[in-house]
């Protein structure tokens, strides 16, 4: 198949609403809703022929009555209609579609979607879905997500890029990105993937500047062969991470009836993915952890990792996943290190790693003991914990973390658990690039899994 053209539909500069209502409850009041909410700055064509104006826009009662080019055709009609609307769009000379409406082949009427498909191949209109929450590209302001956003916070603009089959899953990692505090690129949600699949995704990812890590939910791959040689090359410029779902017989049948995917084998799509250099996911909270490390950490120069915290007994438990990761080490510090150490610390903290500040730590403490190890030759990468709960754990602490963060050219992540209090300085910090995570356990699995990847860039 030839390579198509997604960058109208990604970052389009005029999009028609095939659907658009005034009905507050229906989906494609929601779509134009969000565009204006977003600010969006290109031109907005309503399409619905049973009305004259909605929220302010002229309406047309087809998009063959729009004189001006259209670049995205966003389509949220009942299905039945909707191959006649993608016909009309095709003769409008629309540049790409969307279809959001669901009841093609995931309910089983695969000869509508096959209608579909037709329609896409005559007039050579890249069309995503159907079945789907759409695109969402924070640069350019675009989003059909049909989600309202006091229901669903939209993320800042970052650098990484979501993928996923599922509208669903899609919707619960985008509040979750929201509410960490990093930045997304794109959100690409694409459904059934009748026309449009992921190879066609991945493709364009590869060449977007915007785009600084790759993530994808997977319910099936339909050219498997051409994916994993595309799949290749990517893995090789881009960190690309990855959950499959279907890996038992339930969950392949029940993707079948999500999306209408053939699920394939979960041991053979696993094995492929981590030869071609993927970082694989068991679940959705490891899709946020190792989008967070490889978004803004730089890659380490070895496995050596020093833990610096308030709390020995975290310490200890961060050790033990160090030890248990299988590439991971704990750093030994230098003698120059131990001696910067012993002139600033109290003699209740002993200086080797893991480095335990003790209960009463402060900013001061902090930036002390940060100040030496980043400087050591020895230490490839950091972790450090902040018990939020301690009397000298302050906002004063996250403030010295934040500033060492953006002077560091070592990976250095945080640890801090804990509740509202904790949660405060966490996103303090995480606005500011500083990843921090709920556990040791999820801090080391992020930090030997960008050392994986490095190490495969290396030998490829």
């Amino acid at each position: 198949m030839a390579k198509m053209d997604l960058e109208p539909m990604m970052k389009p500069k005029s999009v028609a609403i095939i659907g658009a209502s005034r009905d507050p409850d229906k989906v494609g009041h929601v779509i134009l809703q969000n565009y204006v909410n977003a600010g969006y700055q290109g031109k907005i064509f309503v399409v619905n022929k049973n009305a004259d104006s909605i929220m302010g826009f002229k309406s047309y009662a087809s998009i063959l009555d729009i004189k001006e080019k259209v670049d995205l055709a966003v389509i949220a009609i009942p299905a039945p209609f909707v191959p006649e609307a993608l016909e009309e769009c095709g003769k409008a000379k629309a540049r790409t579609a969307l279809v959001i409406s669901g009841g093609f082949a995931e309910v089983g009427n695969k000869e509508l979607q096959e209608q579909l498909v037709a329609v896409a191949k005559k007039y050579g209109i890249p069309t995503m879905g159907p079945n789907c929450l759409g695109i969402m590209d924070p640069r350019s302001r675009s989003d059909t997500l049909f989600l309202p956003t006091y229901k669903l916070a939209r993320p800042q603009i970052g650098g990484v890029s979501f993928v996923s089959q599922s509208g669903a899953v899609g919707s619960a990692i985008l509040d979750m990105i929201s509410a960490e505090g990093f930045g997304l690129s794109k959100f690409i949600s694409y459904g059934n993937a009748a026309h449009i699949d992921e190879v066609d995704i991945l493709e364009y990812l590869m060449g977007d500047d915007s785009t600084k890590v790759i993530v994808m939910y997977l319910e099936g791959i339909k050219r498997g062969r051409e994916f994993f040689r595309i799949a290749k090359d990517a893995g090789k410029k881009k960190p690309i991470i990855v959950l499959k779902a279907g890996r038992t017989n339930a969950g392949m049948q029940a993707a079948h009836s999500h999306t209408a995917s053939l699920a394939g084998s979960y041991e053979t799509n696993i094995a492929a993915f981590l030869q071609s250099g993927f970082t694989v996911a068991d679940d959705l909270n490891d899709l946020l952890y190792y989008a967070k490390v490889f978004e803004s950490e730089p890659e380490p120069k070895g496995n050596r990792i020093a833990v610096i915290t308030n709390g020995g007994g975290i310490g200890v438990i961060t050790t033990d996943e160090i030890a248990a990761s299988g590439n991971l080490k704990m750093a030994e510090f230098s003698k120059q290190t131990v001696d910067a150490l012993k002139k600033t610390m109290p003699v209740l903290v002993n200086a080797r790693n893991p480095l335990d500040l003790a209960g009463d730590a402060d900013g001061k403490r902090y930036e002390d003991a940060i100040s030496a190890v980043m400087q050591d030759p020895n230490v490839d990468m950091m972790v450090v914990v902040t018990l939020f709960q301690t009397p000298g754990a302050d906002s004063s602490v996250a403030s010295k973390l934040i500033h060492y963060k953006e002077r560091s050219d070592k990976p250095m992540i945080g640890i801090a658990m804990g509740s509202e209090y904790t949660q405060i300085h966490k996103l303090m910090m995480e606005s500011s690039g500083f990843p921090v995570y709920d556990s040791p356990a999820a801090a080391v699995k992020s930090l030997s899994a960008l050392l994986k990847y490095k190490e495969y860039k290396q030998s490829h």
